[in-house]
């Protein structure tokens, strides 16, 4: 028997802009309210009115006390998500501000059993997501983690 071998895997070096498509947000806001803020966005992609740039390093604005109480949108790049969750995780802590964090649904990693798993509202995705520019859903598994919610796992059908 031959063993069975996978495409080799380059951290970091794919896309790392995905854009998240207006159905998908669309089904977000049905369910949970329109966004506020979009956390890490470019004026040419922000999904929602104000939102926060590159050069303002989201990782470092203090999400909580410029917008309390808001609903936030995050779409992080995937190639580093653990300072994201993190960020997530300590800034949504009491009614301070909701997070709605876009990720793989990368349950083995230590990001999310650190700062997403028994923090966040869990919400694996059906069916998967084709971004905008892309021909083919993410070829990956998609979850939603709802911060400043409470916590639970669920598989959400959202089209």
């Amino acid at each position: 028997m031959t063993a069975r071998t996978m495409p080799a895997q380059r951290p970091g070096t794919s896309r790392q802009d995905y854009e998240t498509p207006p159905d998908f947000l669309a089904a977000v806001a049905r369910r949970f309210g329109n966004m506020h803020v979009d956390l890490a966005a470019r004026a040419d992609n922000a999904k929602a009115s104000r939102f926060v740039t590159p050069e303002e390093d989201s990782l470092t604005v203090p999400w909580a006390r410029r917008f309390p109480g808001w609903r936030g949108w995050l779409n992080p790049p995937f190639a580093d998500i653990d300072p994201w969750a993190e960020k997530c995780a300590l800034e949504t802590v009491g009614d301070a501000m909701r997070v709605h964090f876009l990720t793989p649904a990368s349950v083995g990693a230590v990001w999310f059993s650190t700062h997403v798993f028994h923090r966040a509202l869990v919400l694996f995705l059906q069916p998967r997501i084709t971004f905008v520019g892309a021909e083919d859903p993410y070829p990956k598994d998609c979850m939603l983690s709802v911060f400043g919610m409470g916590a639970g796992v669920d598989v959400w059908r959202w089209k």
